[in-house]
């Protein structure tokens, strides 16, 4: 593993250079990798793992829109493409993309298909560090293990396609034929990381959880939202406020910031921004603190565990789920995003 420095926390990580991707091809050159579910995490990295030449096949539901989203992918029926059953039969590394809501009802068939030497493969550490509430408990005789890469399977496969790679942090929660940690960083090189940081299951889920509750989506709707009301509430227009609140963040300052960092962003912007920037940043830091503790305890207590698997399970769930979006989708700050991205010239 390499060595890295992280403002001045080392810190070990596994890169492609290190553990390069013919390694990893010959490391798993006798498995069968079954994704099971191609919704969320399943396109992105069994079309990656394809690419990159590992025997993978896909466990699907025959008849519904994933089915046919895998078959417009290239994935054959009856050749790489199978009804769930059979695909956990033919696996030797089961991959469990489903949601975790899904992952809890298909739980039975899938232990039943887990004999010795198998193993267990997550994108997440919830079903096994809420064991409780799931019911997820693996067979001793198995490996498990989880690659979580940092961002959604549409980013993983663009980026992939784009000949880059995104991060993923990787762990092994049991190593019963004592190869689990090697079989988990060759999965993490053959879905197309970037680096892979190594974690636990609990850790990868408590971060995870309060992050997508957090920074990456619940907090930043909620800043978009609050600044936007703010502006119109102010005599600003729609176009004006989306354009300040939203539009110049995501398309001109975050990729710089991913490109050069924020001390670099605020060195490079006109001085009235970067005053207003330092003198800023705190107080907000400081109004949110308290709320990203209180979100952190939550998930650390298992109530956002809770919350998700009831709310989740309901046979309502997709028309609740649909009228909560709407209401986001609705929004006069969305609806003048649509406008605004419609108007996006096209380069030539």
């Amino acid at each position: 593993m390499a060595k890295l420095n992280f403002g001045g926390v080392e810190e070990e990580v596994v890169t492609r250079e290190e553990f390069p991707l013919e390694q990893a091809r010959e490391l798993l050159s006798t498995e069968t990798i079954a994704v099971i579910g191609y919704g969320v995490q399943g396109p992105g990295q069994s079309l990656n793992m394809r690419d990159n030449g590992f025997n993978v096949i896909v466990g699907q539901r025959k008849g519904g829109k994933s089915w046919d989203k895998a078959v417009a992918d290239g994935w054959v029926p009856g050749e790489t493409l199978f009804e769930l059953e059979e695909a956990l039969s033919k696996g030797t590394i089961i991959c469990y993309l489903l949601s975790d809501a899904a992952q809890i009802e298909l739980w039975p068939t899938v232990k039943a298909n887990l004999i010795a030497g198998k193993s267990l493969y997550f994108s997440h550490g919830f079903g096994i560090t809420y064991k409780d509430q799931t019911g997820i408990i693996p067979p001793a005789d198995i490996d498990v293990y989880l690659v979580a890469p940092k961002g959604s399977g549409t980013s993983l496969r663009r980026m992939f396609v784009e000949g880059k790679g995104l991060n993923s942090s990787f762990a092994v929660f049991q190593d019963a034929t004592g190869k689990a940690r090697e079989k988990c960083i060759a999965m993490g090189i053959g879905v197309g990381s970037g680096y892979l940081f190594e974690t636990d299951f609990y850790r990868e889920v408590t971060s995870d959880l309060t992050g997508e509750r957090g920074t990456l989506m619940g907090a930043i709707q909620g800043i978009f939202a609050a600044q936007y009301e703010v502006l119109r509430s102010n005599g600003h227009t729609p176009s004006e406020a989306f354009n300040e609140t939203v539009e110049e963040l995501t398309q001109s300052l975050m990729p710089l910031v991913s490109e050069n960092g924020m001390d670099w962003m605020y060195a490079n912007c006109s001085t009235t921004a970067q005053r207003g920037a330092l003198d800023w940043w705190k107080p907000f830091r400081d109004a949110t603190k308290p709320v990203f503790e209180k979100l952190y305890n939550s998930v650390k207590s298992g109530e956002q565990a809770s919350i998700s698997i009831t709310r989740n399970s309901q046979p309502d769930y997709r028309v609740k789920l649909e009228e909560e979006l709407a209401e986001l989708r609705e929004s006069e700050m969305w609806q003048a995003g649509s406008t605004v991205r419609g108007l996006r010239p096209e380069r030539n």
